[in-house]
């Protein structure tokens, strides 16, 4: 069984639910020992990594053309016939998805809400926004990868190589014009890059590939196994205190990840209060009624009030 609370109404103005649940989750927080923050892909959705629209055809009206591609996502899995065409694309992708800011200061926002909390992040994100926002880099797990990896294709051993330096020379050689968080396209882009660019296993020399989750190849490295130690760790020592799990545009894709394990320790702990905030998908199980907030609204806007909330708690020495 689920509760799901509907907290917007037809026309998109706050209703006297969102008000209430708001109201609900400032408390929560405000009283919290320990936030525990799932992130899915709704969080850098709101934030404006969208993976359409003006973005893509900024940076991939050409791939767009030739290939009948109409999203990033979907083009990064097209079979191109050559390496040095799956490159040139992959490499823009890492960059405009890894290395730019995202569009808005939801991270950041998001920052500063937490930064006076004893907090840990779980992430099934791979676009390092968390990082590059300022969060400490102790504090957090990314489980699915990260974009700013490569790995060995077949794996010839668990390591991985960070790839901005040659993404950048890439991304030269196609014609862009490379800032420091920054890609401009010039009058004319290749589609592709030099032979000798093509990225290889410094071991073994097979291809090169992204180090995500897509399969049992998937790398989990030193760096990945000493975050996941770090947040069972996190976990285990505030097992009994007042803990908020917060999840932040968590779909179905991947729930075994964090949303179940989030109502799973949130039952188990009877201080703790689970929070969901997803546009069209907040729901919690019956099991944790009383302690489940659900808010089914824009992931900024709730940020953005649930902050000035807090701050007007705290002015008023409340």
């Amino acid at each position: 069984m689920f509760l799901r609370t509907k907290t917007r109404g037809s026309t998109g103005g706050c209703s006297a639910d969102f008000e209430a649940q708001l109201e609900r989750l400032g408390r929560a927080f405000a009283e919290a020992d320990a936030v525990v923050v799932g992130a899915g892909a709704g969080l850098s959705a709101a934030a404006g990594f969208t993976y359409g629209g003006e973005r893509f055809e900024r940076y991939f009206s050409d791939f767009a053309s030739r290939y009948g591609i109409r999203e990033m996502y979907s083009g990064g899995f097209y079979p191109y016939k050559t390496l040095e065409e799956h490159w040139a694309y992959w490499s823009r992708y890492i960059f405009i998805n890894r290395y730019m800011d995202a569009p808005t200061d939801l991270y950041g926002g998001l920052l500063r809400l937490v930064a006076g909390k004893d907090y840990f992040v779980i992430t099934t994100n791979v676009d390092h926004c968390f990082q590059k926002a300022g969060f400490d880099k102790k504090r957090l797990f990314y489980t699915q990868g990260d974009y700013g990896l490569f790995q060995c294709s077949l794996p010839c051993r668990a390591e991985t190589f960070p790839n901005e330096a040659a993404v950048r020379r890439m991304l030269e050689h196609q014609g862009f014009k490379v800032g420091e968080r920054a890609l401009e396209p010039q009058e004319y882009v290749r589609m592709r890059i030099p032979s000798e660019l093509v990225p290889r296993c410094p071991h073994c020399g097979r291809p090169i590939t992204m180090n995500l989750r897509a399969d049992d190849t998937f790398v989990e490295d030193e760096g990945w196994h000493a975050a996941a130690e770090r947040y069972s760790a996190f976990l285990r020592t505030r097992g009994t205190q007042r803990v908020l799990f917060l999840e932040l545009g968590v779909g179905y894709n991947t729930p075994v990840i964090i949303k179940y394990p989030f109502w799973r320790m949130a039952e188990r702990n009877p201080k703790a209060t689970y929070a969901c905030v997803n546009l069209g998908e907040a729901e919690a199980p019956s099991s944790l009624k009383g302690r489940s907030i659900c808010l089914s609204a824009d992931i900024g806007e709730v940020l953005q009030k649930l902050s000035l909330a807090l701050a007007s708690t705290a002015g008023n020495g409340c």
